[in-house]
């Protein structure tokens, strides 16, 4: 995974590296773009996802759908994490802090490997209710695929007036 904000047009916007792992780390959700089945539109979707802390992040979802499909017919996607925001209507702008991950993605995944990523959802989202929880994920495992993003690259950008 490199960290590289070389693409940004605005280099006077560029966020921090370390910042830009918090935002990883911390991050709600994300949007998930990929080229739709027939390479012929864009398709984009928010989600929950967990950071490994290493060079991937887990997305769910169910084992057959769109997501799967467009996954299948090109690997390459891109994951946006938004940070803080801030409408400051008087400037007619807003403050913001986003990253951008360049990802190849990849399901079908060893069973050990997606049990240990919905251990990681748990950990993130109910951390409160983690026994629960893994009752309820062996119970829903058959009907929950995993995907990795496996990150290459991300990029960093703010207009920070927090």
């Amino acid at each position: 995974m490199e960290f590289n904000n070389n693409q940004i047009r605005r280099q006077d916007r560029l966020l921090s590296e370390a910042r830009a792992y918090e935002i990883l780390k911390e991050g709600e959700y994300g949007v998930l773009s990929m080229r739709t089945e027939d390479g012929e539109g864009a398709y984009g979707i928010p989600l929950s996802y967990v950071w490994d802390r290493g060079n991937s992040i887990y997305i769910h979802c169910a084992p057959v759908g769109r997501k799967l499909n467009c996954i299948d017919a090109c690997t390459n996607v891109s994951f946006c994490v938004v940070g803080r925001t801030k409408v400051i209507p008087g400037e007619f702008t807003t403050a913001y802090e986003s990253i951008v991950l360049r990802c190849t993605a990849h399901h079908s995944l060893h069973e050990a490997e997606r049990m240990s990523a919905l251990s990681l959802f748990l950990s993130k989202y109910c951390p409160n209710d983690k026994i629960k929880g893994l009752e309820y994920a062996q119970k829903s495992f058959h009907r929950t695929e995993i995907i990795r993003l496996d990150i290459e690259e991300i990029s960093a950008k703010s207009k920070n007036r927090f």
